[in-house]
C-alpha cells in the first residue's frame, strides 16, 4: 500500500505528461496510465489520511483536465479516467472536511471560469455531503448571482453569447430539483416544453432516481409514444425495463407493442425473452413481420432462436442481400452442411474483391482457405482450386493479392 508521503509521487506522474497526445496510440497509452493512477488513489483510501487523498485527487483532477484538452481521446480512455476522478473528488472532499467556502469557490470556477472543462459537468448532489445544509444554500445563492448577471433568459440559449453559462445553470437546476425530491421542479427542468422525446425520458429517469416509480413509468411511456424516432425507441427500452423491474405483469404487453412499432431483430429478441414459455403464441407474427427485412429475420432466427437451418431457409426464400449477415450465417450452417455453404463463400469472396486493397485481399484469401478446408475430400475440392486459379488469373495485375493468396497457403 502506498504511504502518505509517497501517494502524490505515485499518482501524479501517471496523470501528467509532456508527450504528444494528438497521436491516437499515445493518447490511449497515457489514458491507461491515468487509470492506473486512479486505481492507486482508490486503493490508498482505507489506510491514508483523507486530507492527503483529497489533496492528491484535487491535483490529479486539475492535471487530467489539462491533459485531455490537448489529446486525441477518440477512444474515450482519458475521458473515463477524468470521470473517475470527478466521482472521487466529492467523496474525498467530504471525508477530508474540506472548507465549504473554498470548495464552493472551486465548484464555481470549475463550471463557469475554466475553459478546459466544457466536456464535463459537476453533480451538486454528489457534493451535498461535503457542503452540508448551509453550504448547499450558499451554493444555490452563488448560482443565482451568476444567473442575475446574465440578464433575461434567451429564447434559445444556444444563440446566446452565454450558452455555456445557461447550460450549466440548467444542469444544476435539474440536479438540485432531484436533490430536493421536488416533482414539479423535476418536470419543469427536465421536460421543459415537452417537444423532445429525450427530455421526457430524462424526466422519467430523474423521477426514478427519487423513487417515484409509477410517475417514471408514465413519463417513459410518454417518451415512447412521442413519435417513431430513435429517441422514442431508446425510451421504449427504458420503459420496458422499468416495467420488468417494478410491474412485471405488464412487461410482455409492452415488449409486444414496441416490437409492433419498431420491428427488428433486436426488438424481436427482447420480446422473445419477455415471452418465455408463451413464446409460441407470438412466433408466427414475429417471423411474418420480420420478413419485410430479410437481414433482421435471418439474424433473429440465427442469434435468438438459434435455429441455423431455419435461418438458412429464410435467407434463401427472402433473398438476403447482406454480405455481413450471410457471413455470420455460413459460420453456423457450415457445421450442418459445409458443402452447401460453398456457393455463398464464393459470392462473398467475389464481392470482397470488387474493391482493391490489402484488407480486402486478406479477407478473400482467408475465406478461400476456409473453402478448401470445407471441401477437402469431396468432389468440390477441385472446383475450389479452379476458382482460386481463375481469381489469380483475373487479378494477375494485383501483386498484393497474389502475396496474400500465397500467405494463406493457396495454390
Amino acid at each position: 500500500m502506498v504511504g502518505v508521503s509517497t501517494l502524490a509521487d505515485a499518482v501524479l506522474p501517471l496523470i501528467r505528461t509532456r508527450s504528444d497526445l494528438y497521436r491516437y496510440s499515445a493518447a490511449n497509452a497515457h489514458g491507461r496510465d491515468m487509470h492506473e493512477a486512479v486505481d492507486i488513489l482508490e486503493a490508498a483510501i482505507p489506510t491514508t489520511d483523507p486530507a492527503e487523498i483529497y489533496a492528491v485527487t484535487h491535483k490529479a483532477l486539475a492535471s487530467s483536465l489539462k491533459v485531455i484538452a490537448r489529446a486525441d481521446d477518440s477512444a474515450g480512455i482519458i475521458g473515463d479516467a477524468c470521470r473517475r476522478l470527478l466521482e472521487l473528488h466529492p467523496r474525498a472532499a467530504a471525508a477530508a472536511g474540506t472548507p465549504v467556502g473554498k470548495l464552493i469557490d472551486w465548484m464555481m470556477k470549475f463550471q463557469f471560469d475554466d475553459d478546459e472543462v466544457d466536456y464535463f459537468e459537476l453533480d451538486p448532489m454528489a457534493y451535498a455531503p461535503a457542503l452540508g445544509e448551509v453550504g448547499m444554500a450558499s451554493y444555490r445563492k452563488r448560482l443565482a448571482e451568476v444567473e442575475a448577471k446574465l440578464g433575461p433568459r434567451p429564447a434559445d440559449r444556444w444563440q446566446s453569447g452565454h450558452s455555456h453559462e445557461w447550460f450549466t445553470l440548467d444542469w444544476n437546476a435539474q440536479r438540485l430539483a432531484v436533490f430536493d425530491h421536488d416533482i414539479d421542479a423535476i418536470i419543469r427542468t427536465h421536460a421543459k416544453d415537452r417537444k423532445v422525446a429525450a427530455w421526457l425520458e430524462d424526466t422519467a429517469e430523474a423521477l426514478e432516481e427519487i423513487g417515484e416509480i409509477d410517475l417514471a413509468i408514465d413519463w417513459a411511456k410518454q417518451a415512447t409514444d412521442f413519435d417513431r424516432g430513435h429517441q422514442s425507441l431508446k425510451a421504449a427500452d427504458y420503459w420496458c425495463g422499468l416495467l420488468e423491474a417494478h410491474r412485471p405483469a405488464e412487461a410482455l404487453d409492452a415488449r409486444l407493442s414496441v416490437f409492433r412499432k419498431w420491428p427488428s431483430s433486436t426488438s424481436a429478441a427482447r420480446l422473445h425473452k419477455a415471452a418465455g414459455k408463451s413464446w409460441p403464441a407470438y412466433r408466427d407474427e414475429v417471423v411474418a413481420t420480420l420478413a419485410a427485412s430479410p437481414r433482421d429475420a435471418v439474424l433473429f432466427a440465427l442469434l435468438t432462436l438459434k435455429e441455423p437451418e431455419f435461418a438458412w431457409n429464410l435467407a434463401h426464400s427472402l433473398a438476403l442481400d447482406s454480405d455481413h449477415t450471410w457471413s455470420e450465417l455460413v459460420k453456423a450452417y457450415e457445421r450442418i452442411d459445409p458443402i452447401a455453404t460453398l456457393p455463398i463463400h464464393q459470392r462473398l469472396v467475389e464481392n470482397e474483391l470488387v474493391e482493391a486493397g490489402a484488407q480486402h485481399y486478406r479477407l478473400a484469401a482467408r475465406r478461400l482457405a476456409k473453402m478448401r478446408k470445407l471441401s477437402a475430400g469431396s468432389e468440390k475440392s477441385a472446383e475450389v482450386n479452379d476458382l482460386i486459379a481463375d481469381l489469380r488469373e483475373i487479378h494477375r495485375r494485383r501483386p498484393r493479392l497474389q502475396q496474400e493468396f500465397d500467405r494463406a497457403g493457396l495454390p
